[in-house]
């Protein structure tokens, strides 16, 4: 990572709620062409998230601890504030001396850029603007957000205008929390209604709406220079499973995430 970073643009993007099993069913099954095609080998890695909602996950994350490998570790991390004692601090760690990852890439001459998802990012009251406090600059409307079936082809549109406006020089960084597998999800599947309400199949269309508009999310990000990418899971969420429903609890389809990461190369059209 101390090679990448100040050299290549630096894409994070949270696939909020995301399920392992979802993730890898669909890869498997070929309903998600556009995301398996960069997934090392053409599949998801389990892992486990640092938290159990949306919250707590990304102030984990910003501080460097991305969800873990699910076998015992201690695992290097890509990023690391500098800590006396950390075990999963590597040689190849990039460490910084601030609290958090954004402000210490922006200590490094990165625009720090966050593109928001769901409420936590809404900037609407002081909880809805600490995760977005953070970056340099944070973008959020309405449409952004879960209640909106256009969600992520309009957080995709806003990528795009950041980084044509970027003078050539300049690293970002970009955040992108995706909202449209959060709950309510059930509008992204033909036929579904809303007394019917969310299930594994609406979760499963949202993720195969979101494969639909990722390439060019990723054709923007490699559009300047090489562009390094993380794709995760901040949680997963219940649907029924063992009698629970939502997140914010301890059970193995909340804790259990698919994670990436991987190159994308300028002229990359995949």
């Amino acid at each position: 990572m101390n090679e990448i970073v100040g050299r290549d643009d630096l894409l994070f993007v949270t696939l909020d709620t995301l399920r392992y099993d979802v993730a890898a069913e669909s890869a498997a099954a070929g309903r998600t062409p556009n995301l398996t095609a960069r997934l090392p080998g053409g599949r998801w890695e389990r892992r486990h998230a640092p938290g159990s909602f949306t919250y707590a996950s990304h102030q984990a994350m910003f501080a460097g601890f991305l969800p873990t490998p699910a076998t015992q570790g201690p695992h290097p991390r890509l990023f690391a504030a500098r800590f006396d004692g950390s075990e999963s601090t590597a040689e190849r760690t990039f460490v910084h001396d601030t609290p958090d990852l954004v402000s210490g890439l922006a200590a490094v001459g990165y625009r720090t850029v966050c593109i928001g998802g769901v409420g936590f990012f809404n900037r609407k009251g002081p909880l809805g603007s600490v995760l977005p406090g953070f970056f340099q600059e944070s973008h959020w409307e309405p449409e952004f957000g879960v209640t909106s079936p256009v969600s992520f082809e309009a957080q995709v549109d806003r990528a795009e205008e950041v980084i044509a406006g970027l003078p050539q020089e300049q690293r970002l960084f970009l955040f992108v929390n995706v909202s449209a597998l959060h709950q309510p999800n059930w509008f992204h599947l033909p036929g579904a209604d809303h007394a019917a309400g969310d299930s594994l199949a609406t979760h499963t269309a949202a993720l195969e709406y979101v494969d639909r508009h990722a390439g060019r999310l990723f054709g923007a990000m490699s559009s300047r220079r090489r562009c390094f990418a993380v794709v995760c899971s901040d949680h997963g969420t219940a649907y029924g499973d063992d009698g629970w429903s939502g997140h914010r609890l301890g059970h193995e389809v909340v804790w259990t995430v698919p994670y990436a990461h991987f190159f994308l190369n300028p002229g990359d059209t995949r």
